[in-house]
């Protein structure tokens, strides 16, 4: 189409020719979740737009540039296309008393949307699957999450990915290093980019997240968190740590992990690779102790991570998985009367009575168009039927992908002799 409708530019459809391997994960994924004891929740996709603001924070990329905020007219309200998931999660925890019943392990998966430039790997609108555990406060569930991530990147093949892990600390030693960071970076203004100088008053921290080559050797000499960790989230740090060693998990302490998101403390980790070019994060995530309360609940210890779903199965492809597209069991090919029709139809559901896949020709045709249109639908087997098959109540049953002759059957018959091929 050069001249009609189109989707917008990075919102991609996903055509059946390749939507397959989205149902291989997301049938995946929700068998991985549920040996955890996570359960489903699905937020909407548009939220008030005061939700991300003060959760996200109002110094970062995500809000100063990327959300898709409009006016609803009919009540001027502020709404936004959610940019991630956490936060709405959160929200309709709060909303519904969820953590009445104690503690939740829930995840959501969906569509997010952040107006970024579109390259491979970064999509204006992505897709997500996010697993949050509300209501614990140990390092034992920091580690859980990241032992459940390895346990994942079997299930799906991935090989080669790299675990890095950090600690924020608390909002008190955050604020000791904030200080420590503005005093820096106050003394090296000359070095900073547009984006560093106006963050030095807001948001030095994300300072530290910079990619201007530029910058990096101002950045490396700069005062460190560990440094003005208070210690009991040192305390914390060294227990995931012990536990991770312990269940024989490989990681990084990488001390410039900041994450794009003021809401995050202490743990804070990323899983990523060098198979996808920049976009080597493919999994990241840490504890949110203080968003619950930020959002309106009360005070309670949180933490999650969430996934790309574009960039794991591309990372799936690259690690050479090959997942099958499924294939019909049956294609029924039939000419004839009304009434072959209808044994044709009676037949069809019969067979899907007893658990098999089945396409029923339409369109009608001659036999020989049928059975072309039999072959190109993968099916393993094509049943035709015509006035004779109708007269002895029967089917004739051919194997397409394999060189046996085709044969007239009773039609209760035919998934004994497919299992028996």
């Amino acid at each position: 189409m050069t001249n009609g409708v189109k989707a917008i530019r990075g919102m991609n459809d996903i055509l059946p020719n390749e939507s397959y391997l989205w149902e291989y994960f997301e049938q995946t994924v929700q068998r991985w979740l549920a040996v955890y004891g996570y359960r489903n929740i699905r937020t909407p996709i548009v939220e008030q737009t005061d939700l991300f603001v003060r959760s996200i924070g109002e110094v970062t990329d995500i809000v100063e540039k990327e959300m898709y905020t409009f006016v609803d007219h009919l009540n001027n309200d502020s709404l936004t296309l959610r940019p991630e998931g956490t936060v709405s999660c959160v929200r309709a925890v709060i909303e519904h008393n969820l953590l009445y019943a104690g503690p939740q392990k829930l995840y959501y998966a969906g569509p997010m949307f952040r107006h970024e430039r579109p390259q491979k790997g970064r999509y204006r609108q992505f897709h997500q699957v996010g697993v949050e555990a509300l209501g614990y406060a140990g390092p034992d569930i920091d580690a859980e999450l990241i032992v459940m991530c390895v346990r994942l990147w079997k299930l799906l093949g991935i090989s080669g990915l790299r675990l890095e892990i950090s600690t924020l600390g608390n909002v008190e030693s955050r604020a000791l290093h904030r200080s420590r960071l503005l005093k820096y970076f106050e003394q090296h203004r000359s070095e900073l980019d547009e984006d560093g100088l106006r963050r030095l008053y807001t948001n030095p921290l994300r300072i530290l997240d910079s990619k201007n080559p530029r910058m990096q050797q101002v950045i490396e000499n700069a005062p460190k968190l560990i440094d003005d960790l208070d210690a009991e989230s040192c305390n914390h740090f060294e227990s995931l740590q012990r536990i991770l060693r312990e269940q024989g998990i490989n990681f990084e302490i990488n001390l410039r992990l900041v994450r794009g998101l003021d809401y995050y403390n202490r743990t804070v980790f990323e899983w990523v690779t060098d198979k996808l070019g920049a976009q080597g994060t493919v999994c990241a995530g840490g504890r949110y102790d203080s968003l619950v309360e930020q959002v309106g609940g009360k005070s309670i210890p949180a933490c999650g991570f969430a996934m790309g779903v574009e960039r794991l199965l591309a990372l799936m492809q690259e690690c050479g998985r090959e997942i099958k597209q499924p294939v019909p069991d049956i294609y029924i090919v039939h000419q004839g009367s009304e009434q072959v029709m209808n044994y044709a139809w009676k037949c069809a559901e019969f067979l899907r009575d007893e658990g098999l896949d089945v396409i029923l020709h339409c369109g009608g045709g001659s036999i020989k168009s049928q059975m072309k249109k039999a072959d190109v639908s993968g099916a393993l087997y094509a049943l035709i039927i015509g006035d004779d098959e109708f007269k002895a109540q029967e089917v004739s049953i051919k194997p397409l992908r394999e060189l046996i002759e085709q044969a007239s059957v009773k039609l209760d018959s035919v998934t004994e002799i497919i299992n028996s091929y």
